[in-house]
């Protein structure tokens, strides 16, 4: 790995309710789809712990299984105060984050990256130079990693249209070959399928092994 020697990063992942998230894969997993937004979130934050560059994760969320699993992870659950949206939620964990520890560069991490690899983690926040930086998803309109300097606000911009939002806002593009799992973060069917051959985490892949056995009649009705 490059230059390893800039400060670590503090993470911050946002997780709706998942009773509530993930609403594009209903229609190809109607019973499943609240396990699979649980499964992709702890296969991030452990992945994301992983990573030499990572020194604390912190996950902003209400939902009341997301935080005991993300604990048992190796994250600290830091509530969702605000309850107004995702800017809200980053915004509130990046003033503790950068409250707790302000010599660390604070990064917002989608909370949908099942196959997140922490080697191509790594690598990205390696080239995180930039007052802030971010990376625009694999559809190359959205983002999944926004970062900011020690004592830059992190500013964050997410929705429809983020990645030219960020942009627009001083933040620079990452631009680093072989990503592909930090970019694939996971809405529709089509997107899992992807996530699937990339190689997704244990938490995701033992969902999906339950989508299996109920496709096949081993447990009850199919999804």
């Amino acid at each position: 790995m490059a230059d390893l020697q800039v400060a670590p990063w503090t993470l911050v992942i946002p997780v709706k309710r998942t009773a509530i998230a993930k609403s594009r894969l209903a229609p190809a997993y109607p019973q499943h789809r609240p396990e699979l937004a649980r499964a992709f979130a702890v296969d991030t934050t452990a992945a994301a712990l992983r990573s030499p560059l990572v020194h604390t994760v912190l996950v902003v969320t209400d939902d009341p299984q997301v935080g005991p699993d993300v604990t048992a992870a190796g994250a600290r659950v830091v509530p969702d105060l605000p309850a107004a949206g995702l800017n809200e939620a980053l915004l509130h964990g990046a003033t503790v984050a950068a409250a707790e520890f302000p010599g660390n560069g604070i990064a917002a991490l989608s909370a949908d990256l099942p196959a997140l690899r922490p080697a191509e983690l790594t690598a990205v926040l390696a080239v995180c130079t930039a007052a802030r930086s971010f990376v625009v998803d694999e559809p190359g309109t959205g983002t999944t990693l926004l970062a900011a300097a020690p004592g830059v606000p992190l500013d964050p911009r997410f929705g429809v249209g983020s990645a030219l939002a960020h942009q627009a806002s001083g933040a620079v593009p990452i631009e680093v070959a072989g990503i592909e799992s930090v970019r694939r973060d996971v809405d529709t069917a089509a997107d899992l399928a992807h996530a699937v051959q990339l190689g997704v985490g244990p938490a995701t892949a033992e969902v999906l092994s339950l989508v299996l056995g109920a496709a096949t009649g081993t447990e009850g009705l199919a999804c």
